[in-house]
């Protein structure tokens, strides 16, 4: 017959094992959501029509970190005038770059980048709050995940009629 403590380790043995497992597993999905990519709820009228409130997006951490993002790329980034928030725009401008604002021409300073919501009347962005710092970039938007009916690649090249939206960028 087995014993009352043998029986005990035997079930203390189990659950450190499957404690163990959590933690490993935990670990996984943390290093892949902060260093792989994660999914973000887009709140806010800011850039439709490309993405519109509540949409779920997949981002990539991976382009950041490489300083590959592109003109015309979706990111989301740390809002430069709250950190505690997240925004999500569109890059207009790199490094280097002198973008056209109505008649104001603004230069691009090293290590920055120019972002503007695609809905340039409801949209503040870095026409209110100026180049903003590639560090603050967290990722890069690929794929719409929700809603189902608009699943898919996001499009990196939005262009529309309106004079306001064209960007105009002089490097």
């Amino acid at each position: 017959m087995i014993s009352t403590t043998t029986r005990m380790y035997s079930y203390l043995g189990r659950w450190l094992g499957v404690a163990g497992y959590m933690i490993q597993y935990g670990c996984i999905a943390h290093c892949t959501l902060e260093f792989v990519g994660d999914f973000v709820v887009c709140r806010g009228p800011s850039m439709e029509p490309t993405i519109y409130s509540e949409d779920v997006i997949l981002t990539e951490h991976i382009t950041p970190r490489f300083n590959r993002i592109s003109r015309g790329d979706v990111i989301i980034a740390r809002s430069p005038t709250n950190p505690h928030h997240h925004i999500c725009k569109r890059v207009t401008g790199l490094e280097g770059d002198r973008v056209k604002d109505g008649f104001k021409t603004h230069y691009v300073p090293k290590s920055h980048v120019w972002l503007e919501g695609d809905n340039h009347n409801n949209s503040t962005d870095s026409r209110n709050f100026g180049s903003v710092p590639a560090g603050l970039i967290r990722g890069r938007a690929v794929f719409r995940v929700w809603p189902l009916s608009d699943l898919g690649l996001l499009d990196s090249s939005y262009s529309s009629s309106s004079s306001a939206q064209k960007w105009e960028v002089d490097q």
